[in-house]
């Protein structure tokens, strides 16, 4: 039986704290961003329209997510919390159908039963009809190629020839691939004093892949996802957490150059992106037209009504945490400030540098690669 690693798995563990979280920090501060917006000596980013290619969000906090969103100038909120179900569908794109053109949705793989024919003709078919009912990508969790496993007890390997009619059936029905592969690479090293990301793994020490009897290395599920991509050249797939390899942007933009199908986002990866800076620059430079905005914004929805946003691993957000957040990230990708805090402290609290990406580069990564790939309006001529 495989076992599903969602963004569910990280927010269980954050609902968890949530029950000791007062109200007040959970509805955001009353979102209050625009009179924070007007305060002196603030960052101002670009007034570029933005899609955000990497939310997860429920249906009852997406009206939430995209209020958010317009104080950011997030337009367009790609929602990669489809479900592995009709029944996980239906809601989310009723939801969505609530804001028209302003809520895409991806569903993802069911990887219980995994892998043998029947498997493949069901998840084919929930393909098929899920793309008939309005949803319009796949998103493809970190499970596949670290805990999923077949009907033997053995692990599916990411590039798993099994799984090729699932993936040839999203490149026919024209939808795009967003795909977790692995982790950060400091989640694949023994956690405690020297690891980047200790701070997290210490606050949640199950995302530790660091036992080797239980877990691929690293570099074994990247080359998985490599292999992946090169197998479905009529495949468009969304290298998630920059092409999941941010602690090596030069890695990335050699699969770039050799894989014309794959695309890329920013989400969840400024702070190991801001440590490299010069390197992801040129990079982003040499692929502009294949990189894509994300947050990777995590909305939560608890039982009692309450509900909130995490920003990286961690406690709920509040405004000043949020806005620490935005600001970060587009002073990251905006100016070549040398000393911007990092937007997600827990993920490694080092300043990071900025890139100072031109403006028509900007509008590419904000907006137009986005419009391209989706199939979406001009968002700066609405």
């Amino acid at each position: 039986m495989a076992a599903v690693l969602s963004p569910r798995r990280t927010w269980l563990a954050v609902l968890a704290l949530c029950l000791v979280v007062t109200a007040a920090a959970l509805l955001v501060a009353g979102w209050s961003f625009r009179r924070e917006r007007a305060r002196p000596g603030r960052f101002v980013p670009a007034p570029i329209p933005k899609v955000d290619v990497h939310q997860h969000v429920g249906p009852h906090t997406l009206a939430d997510a995209l209020r958010l969103g317009s104080a950011e100038g997030i337009r367009v909120v790609v929602n990669l919390s489809g479900g592995a179900s009709d029944d996980e569908l239906r809601p989310q794109l009723a939801a969505a159908a609530e804001h028209p053109g302003r809520a895409l949705v991806f569903l993802s793989v069911e990887l219980e039963g995994c892998c043998d024919a029947g498997w493949q003709r069901r998840e084919v078919a929930r393909l098929e009809r899920g793309k008939a009912a309005g949803a319009r990508g796949l998103a493809v969790y970190n499970s596949l190629g670290l805990t999923a496993t077949d009907e033997s007890g053995a692990r599916v390997a990411l590039d798993d020839p099994r799984l090729d009619p699932v993936f040839e059936a999203a490149g026919r029905l024209g939808m795009p691939v967003s795909i977790h592969a692995g982790d950060p690479k400091a989640f694949f090293e023994p956690p405690g004093p020297g690891n980047e990301r200790a701070a997290e793994l210490e606050a949640f020490p199950e995302l530790s892949w660091a036992d080797r009897s239980r877990y691929p290395a690293w570099e074994t599920v990247f080359r998985e996802f490599a292999r992946r991509v090169a197998r479905h050249p009529s495949v468009t797939f969304i290298g998630v957490h920059f092409g999941n390899d941010a602690e090596d942007p030069a890695e990335v933009g050699r699969l770039l150059d050799r894989l014309p199908n794959l695309y890329v986002d920013t989400a969840g990866r400024v702070p190991e992106l801001g440590r490299r800076a010069a390197a992801a620059r040129e990079v982003i430079l040499a692929h502009s037209d294949r990189v894509l905005f994300g947050t990777d914004l995590q909305w939560i929805e608890l039982e009692d009504g309450r509900k909130g946003v995490v920003a990286g691993a961690g406690l709920p957000a509040d405004a000043k945490e949020l806005r620490r957040f935005f600001d970060g990230t587009f002073r990251f990708l905006e100016t070549r400030d040398p000393a911007i805090p990092s937007p997600t402290p827990i993920q490694g609290g080092r300043d990071l540098s900025g890139l100072g990406l031109p403006r028509e580069v900007l509008e590419r990564i904000y907006h137009r690669n986005a419009e391209r790939l989706l199939g979406l309006a001009p968002l700066d001529r609405s």
